[in-house]
Protein backbone atom coordinates (compact mmCIF):
# COMPACT_ATOMS: atom_id res chain seq x y z
CA UNK A 1 0.00 0.00 0.00
CA UNK A 2 2.75 2.42 1.04
CA UNK A 3 4.87 1.32 -2.39
CA UNK A 4 1.18 2.12 -4.56
CA UNK A 5 0.90 5.60 -2.93
CA UNK A 6 5.02 6.41 -3.36
CA UNK A 7 4.28 5.58 -6.82
CA UNK A 8 1.15 7.44 -7.08
CA UNK A 9 2.91 10.31 -5.25
CA UNK A 10 5.92 10.78 -7.86
CA UNK A 11 3.87 9.72 -10.77
CA UNK A 12 1.64 13.34 -9.85
CA UNK A 13 4.91 15.47 -9.46
CA UNK A 14 6.24 14.06 -12.59
CA UNK A 15 3.21 15.09 -14.38
CA UNK A 16 3.29 18.48 -12.99
CA UNK A 17 6.62 19.26 -13.86
CA UNK A 18 6.24 17.93 -16.90
CA UNK A 19 3.32 20.11 -17.30
CA UNK A 20 6.19 23.35 -16.70
CA UNK A 21 7.53 25.02 -19.30
CA UNK A 22 11.34 23.46 -19.20
CA UNK A 23 13.94 26.60 -18.19
CA UNK A 24 15.04 28.23 -20.90
CA UNK A 25 11.77 27.84 -23.25
CA UNK A 26 10.29 30.55 -24.77
CA UNK A 27 6.43 31.57 -23.66
CA UNK A 28 4.62 31.91 -26.69
CA UNK A 29 3.44 35.71 -26.56
CA UNK A 30 -0.20 36.61 -25.41
CA UNK A 31 -2.26 37.64 -28.52
CA UNK A 32 -3.63 41.26 -28.10
CA UNK A 33 -7.63 41.75 -27.96
CA UNK A 34 -8.85 43.85 -30.47
CA UNK A 35 -9.74 47.22 -29.79
CA UNK A 36 -7.20 49.89 -27.99
CA UNK A 37 -6.78 49.46 -24.21
CA UNK A 38 -7.54 52.96 -23.38
CA UNK A 39 -5.72 53.06 -19.44
CA UNK A 40 -5.30 55.54 -16.54
CA UNK A 41 -1.83 55.70 -15.04
CA UNK A 42 -1.59 55.19 -11.07
CA UNK A 43 0.88 55.34 -8.04
CA UNK A 44 1.98 52.63 -6.15
CA UNK A 45 -0.13 54.41 -3.49
CA UNK A 46 -3.24 53.99 -4.75
CA UNK A 47 -6.24 54.62 -2.78
CA UNK A 48 -9.89 52.96 -2.89
CA UNK A 49 -11.05 56.39 -4.60
CA UNK A 50 -8.18 56.48 -7.23
CA UNK A 51 -10.14 53.00 -8.46
CA UNK A 52 -13.55 54.15 -7.76
CA UNK A 53 -12.02 57.44 -9.88
CA UNK A 54 -10.91 54.73 -13.03
CA UNK A 55 -14.66 52.99 -12.69
CA UNK A 56 -16.36 56.44 -12.88
CA UNK A 57 -14.36 57.30 -15.75
CA UNK A 58 -15.26 54.10 -18.12
CA UNK A 59 -11.74 52.82 -17.84
CA UNK A 60 -11.40 49.41 -17.71
CA UNK A 61 -7.55 49.23 -17.09
CA UNK A 62 -4.74 50.97 -15.06
CA UNK A 63 -0.92 50.80 -15.42
CA UNK A 64 1.25 50.89 -11.50
CA UNK A 65 4.28 53.14 -11.29
CA UNK A 66 6.50 51.10 -8.15
CA UNK A 67 9.72 52.15 -7.28
CA UNK A 68 12.08 48.96 -6.45
CA UNK A 69 8.34 46.28 -6.87
CA UNK A 70 8.76 43.05 -5.97
CA UNK A 71 6.52 39.90 -7.25
CA UNK A 72 5.02 40.02 -3.87
CA UNK A 73 4.14 43.91 -4.68
CA UNK A 74 2.78 42.80 -8.34
CA UNK A 75 0.67 40.21 -7.16
CA UNK A 76 -0.70 42.27 -4.55
CA UNK A 77 -1.65 45.12 -6.78
CA UNK A 78 -2.70 42.90 -9.25
CA UNK A 79 -5.59 41.52 -6.95
CA UNK A 80 -6.42 44.82 -5.47
CA UNK A 81 -6.63 46.17 -8.72
CA UNK A 82 -8.86 43.19 -10.56
CA UNK A 83 -11.00 42.96 -7.16
CA UNK A 84 -12.23 46.52 -8.24
CA UNK A 85 -13.39 45.13 -11.77
CA UNK A 86 -10.33 46.73 -13.45
CA UNK A 87 -7.28 45.05 -15.36
CA UNK A 88 -3.87 45.90 -15.02
CA UNK A 89 -1.63 46.27 -18.67
CA UNK A 90 1.65 47.35 -16.65
CA UNK A 91 3.30 47.87 -13.51
CA UNK A 92 6.63 49.54 -14.42
CA UNK A 93 9.09 49.71 -11.59
CA UNK A 94 11.34 53.19 -12.01
CA UNK A 95 15.05 51.93 -10.82
CA UNK A 96 15.03 49.59 -13.83
CA UNK A 97 13.85 52.31 -16.14
CA UNK A 98 16.16 54.76 -17.93
CA UNK A 99 19.60 53.18 -15.95
CA UNK A 100 23.01 55.16 -16.87
CA UNK A 101 24.91 52.32 -15.74
CA UNK A 102 23.45 50.03 -18.71
CA UNK A 103 23.07 53.13 -21.25
CA UNK A 104 26.59 54.22 -20.28
CA UNK A 105 28.67 51.50 -19.24
CA UNK A 106 29.10 53.39 -15.47
CA UNK A 107 30.11 50.96 -12.60
CA UNK A 108 27.55 48.94 -11.42
CA UNK A 109 25.98 48.17 -14.92
CA UNK A 110 25.75 43.77 -14.50
CA UNK A 111 24.08 44.68 -11.33
CA UNK A 112 21.41 46.60 -12.95
CA UNK A 113 20.52 44.22 -15.60
CA UNK A 114 20.86 40.99 -13.12
CA UNK A 115 17.83 43.63 -11.45
CA UNK A 116 16.21 43.87 -14.78
CA UNK A 117 16.30 40.93 -15.21
CA UNK A 118 14.73 39.60 -12.32
CA UNK A 119 11.60 42.07 -12.66
CA UNK A 120 10.71 40.92 -15.88
CA UNK A 121 10.95 37.46 -14.14
CA UNK A 122 8.83 38.79 -11.23
CA UNK A 123 6.34 40.46 -13.45
CA UNK A 124 5.97 37.21 -15.61
CA UNK A 125 5.48 34.84 -12.01
CA UNK A 126 2.43 37.60 -11.11
CA UNK A 127 0.98 37.30 -14.71
CA UNK A 128 1.68 40.97 -16.07
CA UNK A 129 2.79 40.50 -19.92
CA UNK A 130 3.61 44.23 -21.08
CA UNK A 131 6.51 46.70 -19.89
CA UNK A 132 7.87 49.98 -20.97
CA UNK A 133 11.90 50.62 -20.72
CA UNK A 134 13.50 53.85 -21.43
CA UNK A 135 17.22 53.88 -22.64
CA UNK A 136 18.03 57.74 -21.62
CA UNK A 137 21.42 57.82 -20.27
CA UNK A 138 20.87 61.31 -18.45
CA UNK A 139 17.86 61.53 -18.14
CA UNK A 140 14.48 63.47 -19.18
CA UNK A 141 15.60 67.24 -20.04
CA UNK A 142 13.62 70.05 -18.64
CA UNK A 143 13.49 73.70 -18.13
CA UNK A 144 11.70 75.85 -15.34
CA UNK A 145 7.91 74.73 -15.27
CA UNK A 146 5.62 77.22 -17.72
CA UNK A 147 1.85 77.10 -18.15
CA UNK A 148 -0.38 75.65 -20.69
CA UNK A 149 -4.20 77.12 -21.29
CA UNK A 150 -5.63 78.86 -17.51
CA UNK A 151 -2.52 79.08 -16.49
CA UNK A 152 -2.23 75.18 -15.59
CA UNK A 153 1.70 74.36 -14.80
CA UNK A 154 3.32 72.11 -17.40
CA UNK A 155 6.89 71.00 -18.23
CA UNK A 156 8.72 73.01 -20.76
CA UNK A 157 12.03 72.78 -22.63
CA UNK A 158 14.76 75.28 -24.01
CA UNK A 159 17.43 73.97 -25.59
CA UNK A 160 19.81 76.62 -23.97
CA UNK A 161 18.39 76.34 -20.40
CA UNK A 162 17.09 72.41 -20.06
CA UNK A 163 19.00 70.38 -17.43
CA UNK A 164 18.28 66.64 -17.27
CA UNK A 165 16.70 65.07 -14.64
CA UNK A 166 15.72 61.67 -12.99
CA UNK A 167 15.15 60.17 -9.55
CA UNK A 168 16.89 61.96 -7.39
CA UNK A 169 19.77 63.20 -9.99
CA UNK A 170 19.86 65.69 -11.80
CA UNK A 171 22.44 66.03 -15.23
CA UNK A 172 24.09 69.64 -15.48
CA UNK A 173 25.50 70.64 -19.02
CA UNK A 174 28.00 70.85 -20.85
CA UNK A 175 29.11 67.46 -20.21
CA UNK A 176 26.82 65.63 -17.52
CA UNK A 177 29.51 62.64 -17.36
CA UNK A 178 32.61 64.76 -17.82
CA UNK A 179 33.44 63.49 -21.16
CA UNK A 180 31.57 62.71 -24.44
CA UNK A 181 30.33 59.47 -25.75
CA UNK A 182 30.35 58.09 -29.16
CA UNK A 183 27.75 56.77 -30.94
CA UNK A 184 29.26 53.66 -31.43
CA UNK A 185 29.87 53.51 -27.48
CA UNK A 186 26.15 53.99 -27.20
CA UNK A 187 25.13 51.44 -29.51
CA UNK A 188 27.56 48.80 -27.91
CA UNK A 189 26.00 49.42 -24.38
CA UNK A 190 22.71 48.88 -25.91
CA UNK A 191 23.46 45.49 -27.52
CA UNK A 192 25.29 44.43 -24.14
CA UNK A 193 22.31 45.00 -22.67
CA UNK A 194 19.36 43.64 -25.00
CA UNK A 195 21.38 40.50 -25.40
CA UNK A 196 20.97 39.64 -21.85
CA UNK A 197 17.24 40.72 -21.63
CA UNK A 198 15.99 39.01 -24.31
CA UNK A 199 16.24 35.69 -23.52
CA UNK A 200 13.99 36.41 -20.45
CA UNK A 201 11.75 37.79 -21.79
CA UNK A 202 11.01 35.28 -23.99
CA UNK A 203 11.27 33.04 -20.95
CA UNK A 204 8.28 34.84 -19.43
CA UNK A 205 6.26 35.42 -22.46
CA UNK A 206 6.86 39.49 -22.05
CA UNK A 207 6.41 42.43 -24.57
CA UNK A 208 8.81 44.86 -23.62
CA UNK A 209 8.02 48.57 -25.54
CA UNK A 210 10.85 50.77 -25.54
CA UNK A 211 10.27 54.62 -25.07
CA UNK A 212 11.95 57.51 -27.45
CA UNK A 213 14.35 59.38 -25.55
CA UNK A 214 12.49 62.43 -24.20
CA UNK A 215 13.74 65.13 -25.89
CA UNK A 216 14.74 63.47 -28.92
CA UNK A 217 17.97 65.83 -29.09
CA UNK A 218 20.74 64.53 -31.04
CA UNK A 219 23.29 65.04 -28.03
CA UNK A 220 22.42 65.88 -24.63
CA UNK A 221 25.18 66.56 -21.99
CA UNK A 222 27.74 64.71 -24.19
CA UNK A 223 25.44 61.90 -25.04
CA UNK A 224 24.50 61.11 -28.14
CA UNK A 225 20.61 60.13 -28.31
CA UNK A 226 20.98 58.35 -31.70
CA UNK A 227 19.09 54.66 -30.92
CA UNK A 228 15.61 55.84 -29.98
CA UNK A 229 15.75 59.38 -31.24
CA UNK A 230 14.94 58.89 -34.30
CA UNK A 231 13.06 56.10 -36.76
CA UNK A 232 16.06 54.94 -38.50
CA UNK A 233 17.44 53.90 -35.12
CA UNK A 234 14.34 52.17 -33.71
CA UNK A 235 14.74 49.98 -37.36
CA UNK A 236 18.05 48.83 -35.93
CA UNK A 237 17.32 48.61 -32.53
CA UNK A 238 15.16 46.16 -33.52
CA UNK A 239 17.08 44.23 -35.78
CA UNK A 240 20.07 43.64 -33.05
CA UNK A 241 17.12 42.28 -30.52
CA UNK A 242 15.93 40.11 -33.15
CA UNK A 243 13.00 39.36 -30.77
CA UNK A 244 9.21 38.80 -31.00
CA UNK A 245 9.19 40.30 -27.74
CA UNK A 246 10.80 43.63 -27.95
CA UNK A 247 8.81 46.75 -29.39
CA UNK A 248 7.71 50.03 -29.06
CA UNK A 249 5.93 52.23 -26.83
CA UNK A 250 5.03 55.23 -29.17
CA UNK A 251 5.32 58.22 -26.85
CA UNK A 252 3.70 60.75 -29.11
CA UNK A 253 4.15 63.80 -27.40
CA UNK A 254 8.00 62.78 -27.39
CA UNK A 255 7.27 62.05 -30.95
CA UNK A 256 6.70 65.35 -32.08
CA UNK A 257 9.28 67.32 -29.95
CA UNK A 258 11.86 65.74 -32.16
CA UNK A 259 10.32 67.27 -35.56
CA UNK A 260 12.53 66.88 -38.68
CA UNK A 261 15.10 64.51 -36.50
CA UNK A 262 12.84 61.90 -36.01
CA UNK A 263 12.64 60.77 -39.82
CA UNK A 264 8.83 60.33 -39.59
CA UNK A 265 6.10 61.97 -38.27
CA UNK A 266 4.31 60.52 -36.07
CA UNK A 267 1.61 59.76 -37.93
CA UNK A 268 4.04 57.27 -40.37
CA UNK A 269 5.69 56.43 -37.73
CA UNK A 270 2.48 54.49 -36.27
CA UNK A 271 1.88 53.11 -39.38
CA UNK A 272 5.54 51.94 -40.02
CA UNK A 273 5.64 50.44 -36.26
CA UNK A 274 2.25 48.78 -36.48
CA UNK A 275 3.16 47.59 -40.00
CA UNK A 276 6.21 45.72 -38.00
CA UNK A 277 3.35 44.26 -35.59
CA UNK A 278 5.74 46.35 -33.00
CA UNK A 279 3.01 49.24 -31.46
CA UNK A 280 2.49 48.18 -28.44
CA UNK A 281 1.75 50.95 -26.41
CA UNK A 282 0.47 54.65 -27.12
CA UNK A 283 1.73 57.61 -24.70
CA UNK A 284 -1.61 59.88 -26.36
CA UNK A 285 -0.36 63.63 -25.53
CA UNK A 286 0.77 66.68 -27.47
CA UNK A 287 3.09 69.57 -27.17
CA UNK A 288 3.35 73.54 -28.41
CA UNK A 289 6.22 72.85 -31.13
CA UNK A 290 9.45 71.37 -31.80
CA UNK A 291 12.76 70.96 -30.62
CA UNK A 292 15.07 73.39 -29.46
CA UNK A 293 11.27 74.84 -27.51
CA UNK A 294 8.26 73.15 -27.01
CA UNK A 295 5.70 73.46 -23.61
CA UNK A 296 3.60 69.89 -23.05
CA UNK A 297 0.31 71.24 -23.32
CA UNK A 298 -3.51 69.79 -22.96
CA UNK A 299 -4.44 66.99 -25.33
CA UNK A 300 -6.74 69.56 -27.73
CA UNK A 301 -4.49 71.62 -28.01
CA UNK A 302 -0.26 71.90 -29.39
CA UNK A 303 0.81 71.58 -33.13
CA UNK A 304 -0.36 67.83 -33.77
CA UNK A 305 -3.83 66.84 -35.04
CA UNK A 306 -4.77 64.49 -32.42
CA UNK A 307 -7.91 63.65 -34.46
CA UNK A 308 -5.80 62.67 -37.01
CA UNK A 309 -3.51 60.05 -34.84
CA UNK A 310 -6.28 58.38 -33.03
CA UNK A 311 -7.67 57.60 -36.64
CA UNK A 312 -4.65 56.33 -37.87
CA UNK A 313 -4.30 54.26 -34.87
CA UNK A 314 -7.94 53.29 -35.79
CA UNK A 315 -7.30 52.23 -39.27
CA UNK A 316 -3.80 50.20 -38.60
CA UNK A 317 -5.92 48.45 -36.16
CA UNK A 318 -3.60 48.67 -32.88
CA UNK A 319 -4.74 46.51 -30.15
CA UNK A 320 -2.43 47.95 -27.65
CA UNK A 321 -2.38 49.98 -24.36
CA UNK A 322 -3.15 54.08 -24.79
CA UNK A 323 -2.71 56.08 -21.74
CA UNK A 324 -3.11 60.49 -21.03
CA UNK A 325 0.62 61.02 -19.76
CA UNK A 326 2.24 64.06 -18.78
CA UNK A 327 -1.32 66.01 -17.89
CA UNK A 328 -0.87 69.85 -17.30
CA UNK A 329 -1.96 70.28 -13.36
CA UNK A 330 -5.38 71.82 -13.33
CA UNK A 331 -7.08 73.21 -9.76
CA UNK A 332 -8.48 69.49 -8.64
CA UNK A 333 -5.97 67.14 -8.72
CA UNK A 334 -7.90 64.54 -10.71
CA UNK A 335 -9.69 67.01 -12.84
CA UNK A 336 -7.08 67.01 -15.47
CA UNK A 337 -6.96 63.08 -16.13
CA UNK A 338 -10.54 63.36 -16.33
CA UNK A 339 -10.78 65.53 -19.01
CA UNK A 340 -7.88 63.69 -20.73
CA UNK A 341 -9.30 60.49 -20.73
CA UNK A 342 -13.01 62.21 -22.05
CA UNK A 343 -11.20 63.79 -24.61
CA UNK A 344 -9.45 60.61 -25.56
CA UNK A 345 -12.38 58.66 -25.36
CA UNK A 346 -14.52 61.06 -27.65
CA UNK A 347 -11.61 60.82 -29.95
CA UNK A 348 -11.78 57.14 -30.11
CA UNK A 349 -15.45 56.71 -30.42
CA UNK A 350 -15.25 58.91 -33.44
CA UNK A 351 -12.43 57.21 -35.27
CA UNK A 352 -14.29 54.22 -35.25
Amino acid sequence: MKETRRSFVYAAAAAGLAALPARGAKRALEPLSPGIKITLQLSQNLSDDDLKFARQLGVGYVTVGTTGGTYETFAALKRRIESAGLKVTNIGNTNVHNMPEVTLNLPGRDRKIEEYKQYLRDLGRAGIFYTTYAHMGNGIWSSNAETARGGAPARAFHEATAKGHWMNQTFEPPLTQGCRYSKEEIWENYTYFIKQVVPVAEEEGIRIGIHPDDPPVPELGGVPRCIFGNFDGYVRALEIANSPNIGVCLCCGTWMEGGKYMGKDVFDAARAFAKMGKLWKIHFRNVTAPIPDFVETFVDEGYTDMKKLMRTLVEVDFRGILIADHVPGMVDSRAGWAYSIGYIKALYDMAR
